[in-house]
């Protein structure tokens, strides 16, 4: 039976699962340790693994910020230093001898719920981690849509409020700087999951949330859209508001159906996704 090894690397945390036979059979999650940086991110992942003491033959991973697909390499992380232009390939391959796959967190995470969870049975389906961050994915057909350089799906960065507050990469008004985990952390001074369980936040919020989206339904008209990620565990209380805010600021003459759902695979969309993304190769 076939042992792949998943390995979904966020800005708060990492994760690694054993899957056997398409099985998740063993799962650790690890805090991301900020000043250890990557080298210490990757001595754990590495401490995690051969705990287990399988032979593995494979490995898929979801990397938290932007990869060079075709080339196979990761670009950077804006929320952990030390990864830029980072061979992760080269490293699993020398450390576990085995061949490895490897794409954005959230290309990884759609693949995981349109093959397994949420998405299934929808195409196009749009992907979107709402959480430290905020990135989005596409699937069309079964395969990842990427674009002709790696980039497509990178709503995080559409400009939603011009001239609005600084981002991380650069520019200002950002959607993820409006709306993701860690912005409204630092402007609000209360968790995202405390602030998504006050009524009155959620109305202003979804606002922003509901901008950024709305570019998604009318550039793509998916069939569905997916989120995921910590702060999507707010159910009902985010979900309903937000389909109304939709449907108020969706342009009159669009039809396009207004579809979005909280990803069924939880924290594990990414774990699966890398399964999937084994299967898929590189093109």
């Amino acid at each position: 039976m076939p042992n792949t090894l998943a390995i979904d690397i966020g800005g708060t945390k990492f994760t690694v699962a054993l899957f056997t036979d398409g099985v998740m059979r063993q799962r650790v999650s690890t805090a991301t340790d900020r000043e250890g940086g990557r080298d210490w991110m990757l001595a754990r992942i590495e401490e995690s693994v051969r705990s287990w003491n399988v032979n593995l033959h494979n490995c898929g991973i979801g990397f938290g910020g932007p990869v060079d697909y075709d080339n196979q390499r990761v670009y950077l992380s804006t929320h952990v230093g030390g990864w830029e232009n980072t061979d992760l390939i080269g490293w699993v391959r020398q450390t576990f001898a085995i061949p490895a796959v490897m794409d954005n967190d959230a290309n990884v995470g759609a693949l995981g719920e349109g093959t397994y969870g949420a998405g299934q049975g929808h195409d196009p389906l749009f992907y979107m981690t709402l959480s430290t961050g905020i990135g989005g994915g596409i699937v069309t057909n079964g395969r990842v849509l990427r674009g002709a350089d790696s980039y497509a799906g990178e709503i995080g960065h559409i400009t939603i409020r011009p001239g609005g507050k600084p981002c991380l990469c650069g520019s200002a008004g950002c959607f993820e700087r409006h709306c993701c985990g860690l912005w409204l952390e630092r402007d609000h001074g209360r968790s995202a999951k405390d602030l998504l369980a006050d009524p009155a936040f959620v109305r202003t919020y979804v606002v922003d949330l509901a901008l950024g989206l709305k570019a998604c339904l009318m550039l793509l008209n998916p069939s569905r859209i997916v989120i995921g990620g910590g702060m999507a565990k707010a159910g009902d209380a985010l979900f309903l508001p937000l389909r109304e805010e939709l449907g108020r600021q969706m342009t009159a003459w669009s039809r396009a159906r207004i579809d979005v759902v909280p990803a069924t695979l939880g924290d594990d969309s990414v774990l699966w996704g890398a399964l999937a993304l084994t299967q898929e190769g590189v093109s």
